[in-house]
């Protein structure tokens, strides 16, 4: 094998994942079409592989208006990296996103047929969504709550700064 084309087989082996939060903490989950050769029918995150020559970043970004028609507004939080193996027996290397998005929530334009139905799910909802016991719908519940911690983390630092700004600290400036 070629030194180009070892190159171009590591690089389509990174992948990227979007949990994509909303105002109220719930997450974006699409179901995977039946006839997909990885994880068919299962419920799943938006996201894919880094193309050769793309930075993480703009492969989330691609990837999130591709799969749901969605604009990336803002990086909450990096999830680190973790390694998978797909039904296909190819080990890849994720790394996942909590982002928030710009666009119309209540309809995402899906890439069908790869993608057959969406919602919009608390942790305890994807709970009752998973019905394939299957790796990759474990990692996806484990992705999903900790995207879910860090984007209320993320509000809630938010809001902090928010009140510091505003000078909203109580008992100053008064004498007793």
């Amino acid at each position: 094998m070629s030194s180009s084309s070892s190159r171009a087989d590591n690089w389509m082996r990174r992948t990227v994942g979007a949990i994509i939060v909303d105002e109220h903490g719930r997450v974006f989950v699409h179901r995977r079409g039946f006839d997909r050769e990885l994880f068919p029918g299962c419920w799943d995150i938006p996201g894919g592989h880094v193309e050769a020559g793309e930075s993480a970043h703009d492969a989330l970004r691609r990837e999130i208006h591709e799969e749901t028609g969605w604009r990336l507004a803002q990086i909450l939080a990096e999830l680190g990296e973790h390694v998978w193996t797909g039904d296909d027996g190819i080990e890849r290397h994720e790394r996942d996103y909590v982002v928030e998005v710009e666009g119309d929530l209540s309809a995402p334009r899906l890439e069908q047929p790869h993608h057959v139905d969406w919602a919009w799910v608390s942790l305890q909802e994807l709970d009752e969504l998973i019905d394939h016991r299957v790796p990759n719908q474990t990692l996806v519940r484990k992705l999903v709550a900790r995207g879910v911690a860090e984007a209320r983390r993320h509000r809630r630092g938010a809001a902090s700064r928010a009140a510091q700004e505003s000078g909203s600290t109580t008992g100053q400036g008064r004498r007793r």
